[in-house]
């Protein structure tokens, strides 16, 4: 815990300890219901944890904001992001049901209130959010025909999408922008933030 105090020296105790809890919880339900590859859940706290709130190392989400996550899957990146931003709403949606029991016994678990989690697809979702984030979903332009109309742009001038992406984006990132001349692409290169080999071609794709 030591590099995340030093990452976001704000955390106050309490966070601290949901932090601790969260990863308990995701090994104790990860050898019954397996969200988390057995690979990963040894790196937890690199693979999943630092790299959920590797967003708010290059953004803050603003108090009263609204987030959507796509395609959560075991609660990545919300639910870390979740106990980071108390005061920022998050409802977390995925297609498969026992992944958002996951989800759903992890924020009971270490009392997260600010967190609402739905078996649903994204195209089912209502209402409008400030940021909608996801972590490796699919590729942006399909994805994003799912969600455009669910982004509010107009509240904060950081709302928008951010996702979490590995690998050469610029094909993809190249076909998005003709698809969505409207929008403007920023890419956010993780590895500046957070020195270890995992990161190394981890990008964070703004768009807004």
């Amino acid at each position: 815990m030591e590099q995340l105090i030093e990452l976001f020296p704000e955390l106050t105790g309490h966070q601290i300890d949901q932090f601790k809890q969260a990863e308990e919880l995701y090994k104790h339900w990860n050898a019954q219901i397996n969200v988390i590859s057995r690979k990963d859940i040894d790196q937890f706290h690199t693979r999943h944890l630092l790299h959920s709130l590797s967003i708010g190392l290059f953004t803050t989400f603003r108090s009263g904001g609204r987030v959507l996550d796509v395609g959560t899957g075991g609660g990545f990146p919300g639910i870390p992001l979740a106990i980071l931003y108390p005061d920022v709403d998050f409802h977390l949606v995925d297609s498969i049901g026992k992944k958002i029991k996951v989800v759903n016994a992890v924020a009971d678990g270490i009392g997260l209130k600010n967190v609402k989690a739905s078996h649903i697809r994204a195209e089912q979702v209502k209402g409008e959010f400030d940021y909608v984030v996801s972590r490796a979903v699919t590729r942006l332009t399909p994805f994003f025909a799912w969600i455009d109309d669910k982004i509010d742009y107009s509240r904060y001038t950081n709302s928008g999408f951010y996702g979490l992406k590995g690998g050469d984006l610029t094909e993809e990132i190249r076909n998005f922008e003709k698809a969505y001349k409207s929008l403007n692409v920023t890419l956010y290169d993780v590895s500046t933030k957070l020195n270890d080999a995992f990161f190394e071609t981890k990008k964070i794709v703004f768009v807004n």
